[in-house]
């Protein structure tokens, strides 16, 4: 609404809540506490079932309580107890806007909101006779209903969307709704303007060359941008459920740059999204045909014994397994450093994407790929479900209700940009790692015909994890310390899976935690862990530049293409393309 509009003060055009509108939205609340005061009812009476109804009788009172004092406060302001909101609550940005606060029916509408979607958690944990397991998927359940029954998804609860459809009258409802058909055309919400980025053009433009491409990967080499170089060069191994370039985003935020310009020889697995072909790959395929041999590749092309490693998340899994695989052949000097990303090798407490690891979802993932492969935005879906409330329900509200154009961001882009997955391997991602928990247990993972053990690993390791990592939790991260020997270095970042990781320097963001100290436990390592301000990627170097001091000059084989392999094409290659 235009600044005259406003001034105008014309009660003609002001946005406001209809009565009707006001009492739809009364009833709602009141049906709500009706169902739950019936079920309570419900379960008291069931008597024998419920050794301890005591918690369900408390849990109906505080609710009835607190609803009393929240009509109390909107029938009269002046004599109620003032409002208290929970940080949570106060910080929630999807109720900003001043008119959630300043207006009173629309304060009503929050605080009513808050209400039961608070009340609604705490009778999750007065449910008896389940298992932690079982609460925990239903705590999950009640979250994902809960950010769905948000007013701000909803047109005549929303007061921005109410000013939009006075301000454009009614025009941002049908570009909103041009927005969700084209969604629903494609099978997959839209979080970016689509034609902002381009591969090789604004995002994944670090210079280098394909020098290898099998059946399963294509091996990126980087150009040098210093003078010499580190003696021992770094490979990276991305996800293969995500492309690789979300480590050379662009420019400003791309790890693979930056450790170019550290005086690293880079080199970055691309693997190839899986089609029809792909349907007997397995987990000897990423780590035998895959991991082992791009570090085998890297150390012929350039004449060196070994090569600094990197595992992103799954990928970090998949080098644990490399590196007890080598153990085991007694070729572990292969690898001189590993590093992990947000990576986890024990998934006893392995965070919510577990809660999708059961008999139904297997099968649903059976049919699915039953031509071999998963389709990628099946992947992309669940993920967005782990974040629904800011990866679901705020485009919702901003591009389907509002109207709103998609803003550019790069991260987001890369984010929609999904891949393929070997349907059989994945199956066995699930069912061997999150379900069985079996590389965790020595001897029980068996790779190219070898049992692996993970506690007899001694490369010389770097370990980060995301504080705030909502897919692979701190506290499973940690988990590595408890089974690899060798010396490890454990660091904690600010924010989650994707922006924990992809942090430079430059931007000055978030910080990290450091503690030289034994630690007997994620806890007792934050206790006496050191904050550092920014970006802990100066901090990787250091540990590198420790275990790897020495330089050679950045020419011949240091150069893409002026080793023994031809140069198949540019990066950022052609895998990372295919759809």
């Amino acid at each position: 609404m235009s600044e005259q509009t406003r001034d105008s003060g014309s009660e003609a055009t002001k946005p406001a809540m209809s009565l009707e509108d006001l009492q739809h939205w009364t009833q709602m609340l009141g049906r709500a506490q009706q169902m739950m005061l019936e079920q309570g009812i419900d379960l008291m009476e069931r008597g024998p079932m419920l050794p301890d109804p005591t918690g369900i009788v408390r849990a109906q009172t505080d609710f009835w309580a607190d609803t009393m004092k929240l009509w109390q406060r909107f029938l009269d302001p002046a004599g109620a107890e003032p409002v208290v909101e929970s940080a949570e609550q106060a910080r929630d940005r999807r109720f900003k806007a001043k008119q959630w606060h300043d207006d009173p029916v629309y304060a009503f509408i929050r605080q009513s909101y808050f209400l039961v979607a608070d009340h609604m958690l705490k009778r999750v944990d007065t449910i008896d006779g389940i298992d932690a397991k079982q609460r925990e998927k239903l705590r999950f359940a009640t979250r994902g209903l809960i950010d769905a029954m948000s007013p701000t998804n909803f047109p005549a609860t929303n007061p921005l969307v109410v000013e939009k459809i006075v301000e454009t009258r009614g025009e941002n409802l049908l570009k909103g709704l041009q927005n969700m058909l084209a969604d629903l055309s494609r099978g997959q919400m839209t979080q970016s303007d689509t034609s902002a980025f381009e591969l090789g053009r604004n995002v994944a433009t670090t210079p280098g060359k394909v020098v290898k491409r099998t059946p399963l990967y294509e091996l990126i080499h980087y150009a040098p941008a210093t003078e010499t170089v580190g003696a021992i060069p770094l490979v990276i191994f991305p996800p293969w459920i995500n492309r690789f370039y979300i480590l050379d985003l662009t420019p400003e935020k791309s790890f693979i740059r930056w450790a170019v310009e550290q005086g690293l020889s880079v080199f970055v697995v691309s693997w190839r999204s899986a089609d029809a072909s792909m349907k007997d790959v397995t987990w000897d395929d990423y780590v035998v045909r895959g991991q082992v041999d791009a570090i085998d590749t890297v150390r012929e092309v350039l004449g060196v014994g070994s090569v600094h490693a990197i595992g992103y998340c799954v990928a970090g899994t998949t080098l644990a397994a490399t590196l007890a695989l080598l153990t085991a052949r007694g070729e572990a000097a292969k690898v001189a450093t590993a590093t992990f990303f947000t990576a986890q090798v024990d998934f006893a407490d392995a965070g919510e994407l577990s809660l999708f690891v059961d008999d139904d979802q297997l099968n649903l993932i059976r049919q699915v790929g039953k031509d071999g492969y998963l389709d990628g935005r099946y992947m992309a879906a669940t993920f967005n479900l782990l974040r629904g409330r800011d990866l679901i329900w705020n485009y919702v509200a901003n591009n389907y209700l509002l109207g709103n154009d998609y803003a550019p961001f790069d991260l987001l882009h890369w984010n929609a940009d999904v891949t393929n997955l070997p349907a059989t391997w994945h199956l066995g991602y699930l069912t061997d790692l999150y379900r069985d928990n079996r590389l965790a247990q020595a001897g029980s993972m068996i790779v190219d015909g070898v049992p692996i053990d993970l506690g007899t690993v001694t490369t010389p390791s770097y370990i980060q994890a995301g504080r705030e990592d909502h897919i692979a939790p701190a506290e499973s991260v940690w988990k590595i310390t408890d089974h690899f020997a060798g010396p490890l270095r454990f660091v904690l970042a600010g924010s989650g899976h994707i922006a924990g990781v992809v942090n430079p320097p430059s931007a000055q963001k978030y910080q990290y935690w450091t503690n030289d100290a034994p630690a007997e436990s994620l806890a007792a390592f934050v206790a006496g862990a050191t904050e550092t301000k920014g970006s802990w990627w100066p901090d990787w170097r250091a540990w590198i530049a420790a275990a790897d001091g020495q330089t050679v000059p950045a020419e011949g084989a240091r150069i893409p293409g002026g080793g023994p392999l031809a140069t198949l094409g540019d990066a950022p290659g052609e895998y990372v393309r295919t759809r």
